[in-house]
């Protein structure tokens, strides 16, 4: 600036002179939460912890659709794949609720900070159900890596492999695709199982089996679980 007003200066002595007068504008450092991180739990047993999260995708029309999916860490298996327009809060906790009705009551659910899993009725659902919210640090979407893995094979070889025209065509597509995940598809991590015979071979019942998963928070271990999927759920098809 010196040399543009006509000033012949030497770089070195100006700088020198910047630093003694301590010319600096001082940035004010910006306050961030800081989260303790948590000492990740060995997982033995099935409803220990599931992992939950979305991913977004589209229909051939542009619009675009978000997709929850539910993950239990332990067996592998996906217990839920639903797929809207819009997924707040209230829809999440009510998908829960009728997982919870058909496989039992998970001891915690992990997430990210997203505002649908750390809204007041989501806190509100948690506390009245007793269950503990494993919320992940900023920006470490490694510490939900059950889900995020699960989220590549999805992307891979589920979505962008599928062109869809409907919502009720992602439901339809997305209820086949999670069949075969669970019941066909081998897991390396399992001893190459496939989630569904690594369940059974623990004495559990599988997600798409009838009979009820036992757990230690359930009542009673009878009656029956699986329902085909209802393509119309809460939201009407979207004709492309």
């Amino acid at each position: 600036m010196l040399e543009r007003h006509g000033q012949a200066v030497n770089v070195k002595r100006v700088y020198r002179l910047y630093v003694e007068q301590g010319l600096a504008v001082r940035r004010r450092r910006r306050k961030r939460l800081v989260r303790e991180q948590q000492i990740e739990p060995r997982l033995i047993r099935a409803n220990q912890e599931w992992a939950m999260d979305f991913i977004v995708d589209g229909l051939a029309n542009g619009r675009m659709i978000r997709i929850l999916s539910v993950v239990d860490a332990f067996t592998r298996e996906c217990l839920v794949l639903e797929a809207d327009t819009s997924l707040g809060s209230g829809r999440v906790t009510r998908e829960l609720d009728r997982l919870i009705e058909r496989r039992g009551q998970p001891e915690s659910v992990r997430s990210d900070n997203g505002p649908e899993f750390t809204s007041r009725r989501m806190l509100g659902w948690a506390e009245e159900h007793k269950i503990n919210l494993i919320h992940i640090q900023p920006g470490r979407p490694m510490q939900n890596g059950h889900v995020e893995s699960f989220h590549g094979r999805l992307r891979d070889e589920c979505l962008n492999a599928s062109w869809f025209r409907t919502l009720n065509d992602v439901r339809r597509t997305l209820d086949n695709w999670r069949q075969e995940y669970n019941c066909e598809r081998p897991h390396s991590s399992l001893a190459y199982r496939t989630p569904a015979e690594f369940s059974r071979a623990l004495g559990y019942g599988d997600v798409e089996s009838k009979q009820r998963f036992p757990h230690p928070h359930s009542p009673d271990c009878d009656g029956e679980i699986y329902s085909p999927s209802n393509l119309n759920r809460e939201t009407p098809a979207i004709n492309g």
